[in-house]
């Protein structure tokens, strides 16, 4: 094996490689998240920003689908050693159990993480699907008067259905339940929590995920009441 892979393979057997591998793809993940929040909030804008929006993205394939695969590795990277993580950590303790006081300090967020992990996994399996392949509708037809692809009415359509929409505000429930854990725990494996700084970041870290939650429910929750139509 060549020295530098089996020094990469080495560090990412131990337990610090990989909570920096989940750190660093967690920090994708979570600039990802604000800009497809950012760009989901121009659907209060009306069809013509989010259907320019929608086309200036697709104006750049080569750059598009670099990215898509950019974050597909990432959040699979993210997803596989987070699991492979708690198994090794778990593996370390043995049959021993955290005292209680450790418990208590634990939140509710972080005891929950491989089950809210693994049900994120599923919903962005669903909205792949559903919002990017588009299988199982006829979105490919969705054209608007510019001859653009109409994003705005398929999300329209997409949420109206009452399952899709419930489905995707546990999710992201979910989500941002993982994220007041996980948004403070990159900082702190990237070693930038200090006893001054860790009240900021963990401030940040509720707030991003209030932004994050109210941004992302407030489009489907519009389009069931009747707010955001055309």
């Amino acid at each position: 094996m060549i020295p530098a892979v089996k020094s990469l393979a080495a560090v990412y057997r131990s337990s610090i490689g990989k909570k920096l591998i989940v750190a660093l793809t967690g920090l994708v993940l979570i600039g990802f998240l604000l800009g497809h929040v950012i760009g989901n909030l121009k659907v209060f804008f009306g069809a013509e920003k989010l259907n320019a929006y929608g086309a200036f993205l697709h104006s750049m394939p080569a750059f598009l689908w670099a990215f898509r695969i950019t974050l597909l590795v990432c959040f699979v990277a993210h997803v596989v050693t987070s699991i492979l993580l708690v198994k090794q950590n778990r593996a370390a303790r043995g049959d021993t159990r955290y005292a209680y006081g450790a418990t208590v300090k634990a939140t509710n967020a972080s005891r929950t993480m491989a089950i809210s992990g693994l049900t994120i996994l599923a919903f962005v399996i669903y909205h792949i699907l559903h919002f990017t392949a588009r299988v199982g509708n006829d979105y490919n037809s969705y054209v608007d008067a510019k001859g653009r692809h109409d994003v705005y009415k398929m999300v329209i359509d997409g949420f109206s259905w009452f399952p899709a929409t419930a489905f995707y505000i546990i999710a992201m429930t979910l989500l941002c339940s993982h994220l007041c854990h996980g948004f403070a725990s990159v900082f702190q494996t990237l070693g930038l929590r200090s006893e001054r700084s860790w009240p900021i970041i963990r401030c940040a870290g509720y707030a991003f995920a209030a932004f994050i939650f109210i941004g992302s429910v407030s489009v489907p929750i519009a389009v069931m009441a009747g707010w955001v139509t055309y």
